[in-house]
């Protein structure tokens, strides 16, 4: 499966007017453009109360979102589908193992054919990193590209429905003590925090995990690193865990399963260093007993499922904007 675009490695998410047409990338995207997304993803929260008759809004209605997940998803495949619906979009969820792309059609013929069905936004997932940034760069203007996740580069709705949930419970973001642990070398979501957390105003933003598993160019961002959970996480005021991404590495470069957990796991004990208030995230998959003690991820300071709720919300947002709704 070839990715044969134009301009493979320029990003523009933006418009000659600064409007914001794809989500490719959080790096160096302004604080007022995430503020925005943020403040309209709130507008938003209203519609996911259970509670609530009707969850829905005609922003999109007539668009068709084409979701294309060339890796498996839970959260963020549903919840696309589940916020495009809430707009009163028409979705279609593309089936990439019974697709032409198993006869070897390109990547770009494929995206080439579903313009021809009026596809108006796609949300794309790939192994391969910047893929969406190559789509995004052959569609034509009034054809929008949203990144579900493109290998080890970046998350960018993750990141957002990330700094929504902080935001929600810790305010201001230039008193946060926040901490990653885990896998940042192969992580799209932690470069998305990052950079969306730098980019707000974050100045003590942590990693924590072993020599193999982290990049050696953090200092660039002025993140701090830490080998020692013990020291990583005193007095943080969030603490984000991260699977191990066995699929991106080499086998037998990192501890595995138990002896993972034994350096690395976040426990009751461990969680007590940071601050009494500190809450808990997972972009998820969880691997409880690898990365994170059950007890934790089920705890009162764990709000692990308020990010995926959260995620509808700033999913909506992200598409009505794109679009210019």
């Amino acid at each position: 499966m070839s990715i044969q675009p134009k301009e493979t490695n320029q990003i523009c998410q933006t418009n000659s007017a600064g409007e914001l047409t794809h989500l490719l990338t959080l790096e160096g995207m302004p604080k007022e453009q995430i503020l925005h997304i943020l403040d309209t993803a709130q507008q938003f929260v209203s519609l996911t109360d259970p509670a609530r008759e009707v969850k829905k809004v005609p922003l999109l209605r007539g668009k068709s979102v084409f979701n294309l997940f060339f890796e498996n998803s839970t959260r963020t495949r549903t919840t696309f589908e589940i916020a495009a619906k809430r707009l009163s979009a028409d979705v279609i969820n593309l089936d990439i193992s019974t697709s032409s792309t198993t006869k070897g059609e390109s990547l770009i013929d494929t995206i080439d054919n579903l313009i021809a069905m009026q596809a108006d936004i796609f949300v794309v997932r790939h192994s391969v990193s910047r893929a969406p940034i190559g789509i995004a760069n052959h569609v034509p203007s009034y054809v929008h590209v949203i990144n579900a996740g493109d290998g080890s580069h970046q998350h960018p709705t993750q990141g957002l429905l990330d700094m929504f949930t902080m935001r929600h419970f810790k305010k201001d973001f230039t008193k946060l003590k926040v901490a990653i642990v885990g896998d940042i070398v192969h992580s799209r979501v932690a470069k998305s925090n990052i950079y969306a957390l730098t980019a707000l105003g974050c100045t003590d933003i942590r990693v924590i995990g072993p020599e193999s598993l982290l990049p050696n160019d953090l200092d660039l961002l002025g993140v701090k690193v830490f080998y020692s959970m013990e020291e990583g996480l005193r007095g943080v005021d969030v603490v984000m865990t991260l699977r191990i991404q066995k699929e991106r590495m080499v086998a037998g470069k990192v501890p595995e399963g138990a002896a993972f957990f034994t350096q690395f796991g976040l426990t009751p004990e461990r969680l007590a260093l940071a601050k009494p208030d500190a809450i808990v995230m997972h972009p998820g998959p969880m691997n409880r007993g690898v990365e994170i003690d059950s007890a934790v991820a089920d705890g009162a300071q764990s709000v692990i499922l308020k990010q995926v709720t959260f995620g509808i919300a700033v999913r909506m947002a992200v598409m009505s904007i794109v679009v210019g709704n």
